[in-house]
């Protein structure tokens, strides 16, 4: 299949511009003690009034960023090098009159200290540039060609998904939607080359960590053929990941061809830290199909300067955190156990958060952009990744059963990357036309209930169709409860759980517990003194609220010691077994 055909990002990306013209933009990365890049940017020629953007989001983060405020001393000139005036729009827009058609030179200061939202970072031993927090665009020349040039010290080395220009510190992309989703990293780096399945893979390391370079390769390696398991065909020819050993900055971002992945220098040795380093590996990869490759209608083809709502951001997500452990159990990268571990750490987080009642999982992808976390997000909202998860490990279960194993929720994917690739795009309507495709029944109850509801949660009842049990590990003891949790080193309360003791007595966030019966509460023996107690007891606490000290009478509830757990039953039954294998892609622990 032609690699161009497969790998863009909508409509106007799927062919290589008709146009000759060429959009040069070039970037001297010389300055990094104190962050400043300048940039240049050519336009061919434009007339009349004439739109310059920065983008106010980037692609992979769902919000409106600050980008614009990192330029300074802007400046535009036309083809015989004379000013010309900008006017300021919006955030992130300017716009210029021009008289006659000419060609624009843009010139601007770009301050790049914004490793965390993996934007754009420049120091003195590398720099990392997102486009969408670096290059400003016109929209009379978006779908031109596109070339960059780096000015770097003579020590650096570049890199990006995109193809060199003649030079090792020059990039080309056929528009600038393949630039934006082309990140560079160049700086003093450690760089590796493989090939694999006639595609060509590159992984660049920055930073001090202890990582491992020949584990991370080979595990790297086994991972990718399981895209098999969901996929026909890949939507790259050359892959890069870059990875940043970082002493504050943690994250990772999905792109057309590449992937940036940041994690603290000192946690890739230990081994629970090695595996969230590899399910984030697992992570980006999936995301180039699901995201990169096959997108909900809304985001088909992107608007930098605005918002796009869409309600199936948890299955862009969601869905893609629910194959990235099951694809390193396939491999053999993981245990089962360790895969049971996080399922069950999610399990668990689902429900402790009261917000699953409270909001759809369709609804909290529209309201992704503008997502409250803390106290109010968890009482009554839900997040598209880990309830994104929940609800696709439902429709898969559910998939599994209505098809006595014949289809699963990978095959949905597989669907959508097949039929609805770009430049097309789908809605729930079509994702429910696949369901019914591959079980011949109607999957709109189930989606009204499960999808644009709450959906329940029956973890026990769920699980035992693969055989496996979901319960209290032995030597778990009950323990005092207040259903709340602390600010860091305070006795001020963070979080409230709508429904719990706390929130029924009439406490609320921000309260400062102080005293139970009247013996003196702090941050160090919060937990010990509450131990003091047994679940069901009647206790007086003194808090401070506005700077008053008050007293409320409650009856403790309980938790226990150690969370709920995830383990294989000894003695599954074959159902049991073969719905297990239809659904991981491996033999039951039973059987081993």
């Amino acid at each position: 299949m032609n690699y161009w055909s497969m790998s863009f990002l909508g409509a106007i990306v799927l062919l290589p511009s008709l146009s000759t013209a060429e959009v040069v933009y070039k970037i001297d990365l010389t300055n990094g003690e104190q962050h400043l890049a300048k940039v240049t940017a050519e336009f061919p020629e434009v007339a009349g009034s004439v739109d310059f953007h920065i983008p106010n989001w980037r692609t992979g983060k769902y919000t409106l960023l600050p980008t614009a405020d990192g330029i300074r001393l802007l400046n535009a000139t036309d083809n015989a090098g004379n000013d010309i005036k900008l006017a300021r729009t919006a955030r992130g827009s300017w716009q210029a009159n021009l008289t006659q058609p000419t060609k624009v030179t843009l010139t601007y200061q770009l301050h790049a200290d914004e490793l965390g939202v993996r934007l754009r970072h420049l120091d003195e031993t590398h720099a990392f540039i997102d486009a969408s927090g670096a290059f400003m665009y016109t929209p009379e020349h978006k779908n031109d060609a596109v070339k960059v040039e780096l000015k770097v010290p003579s020590n650096w080395q570049s890199f990006s998904g995109m193809a060199n220009a003649g030079s090792q510190h020059s990039f080309k992309a056929a528009n600038y939607d393949v630039l934006i989703d082309s990140p560079i990293e160049t700086g003093i780096n450690e760089s590796y080359q493989w090939q694999q399945d006639g595609r060509d893979y590159e992984i660049v390391f920055w930073g001090d960590g202890n990582y491992d370079v020949d584990k991370t390769i080979s595990d790297i390696k086994k991972l990718l053929p399981t895209s098999k398991a969901i996929w026909q065909g890949y939507p790259y020819q050359r892959y890069v990941f870059m990875i940043h050993a970082t002493h504050d900055a943690r994250g990772a971002t999905e792109h057309l061809n590449s992937t940036i992945i940041q994690r603290l220098g000192h946690t890739f040795r230990k081994r629970e830290d090695y595996v969230q380093f590899m399910a984030t590996v697992s992570h980006e990869f999936i995301h180039t199909w699901n995201v990169k490759a096959y997108r909900p209608e809304p985001i088909a083809n992107y608007d930098y300067q605005n918002e796009q709502i869409t309600d199936l951001l948890w299955l862009s997500e969601g869905s893609t955190s629910y194959f990235e452990m099951p694809l390193l159990l396939r491999a053999g990268v993981i245990s089962f156990d360790e895969f049971a571990k996080d399922l069950s750490k999610r399990i668990n987080q689902h429900m402790q958060t009261p917000g699953r009642h409270q909001q759809s999982i369709s609804e909290g992808s529209e309201n992704t952009w503008i997502g409250r976390f803390g106290h109010y997000g968890t009482n009554h909202s839900v997040n598209i990744y880990s309830e994104g998860y929940l609800a696709s490990l439902l429709l898969d279960f559910q998939l599994l059963s209505d098809s006595n194993l014949k289809a699963s929720y990978r095959d949905v994917h597989g669907m959508l990357y097949k039929d609805y690739a770009l430049p097309k795009h789908f809605n729930a309507d079509d994702i429910q036309n696949i369901l019914a495709k591959l079980t011949g029944r109607s999957y709109k109850h189930w989606w009204r209930q499960n999808i644009e509801s709450p959906f329940a949660l029956k973890p026990q009842q769920l699980l035992a169709k693969a055989g496996l049990k979901y319960a209290y590990p032995k030597g778990a003891e009950k323990l005092a409860n207040l259903d709340i949790t602390l600010a860091k080193g305070s006795t001020k309360l963070d979080k409230v759980m709508r429904g719990g003791i706390a929130w029924n007595a009439g406490f609320v966030n921000k309260d400062e517990l102080v005293a139970i019966n009247g013996r003196q509460l702090t941050a160090a023996n919060f937990n010990d003194r509450l131990q003091d107690f047994a679940p069901g007891d009647k206790v007086e606490i003194s808090f401070f609220r506005r700077g008053l000290l008050e007293t409320k009478t409650l009856v403790l509830g309980e938790r226990f010691s150690k969370p709920m757990q995830i383990t294989a039953m000894n003695e599954p039954t074959q159902a049991q077994m073969d719905f297990f294998e239809a659904w991981l892609g491996v033999k039951h622990p039973a059987l081993k």
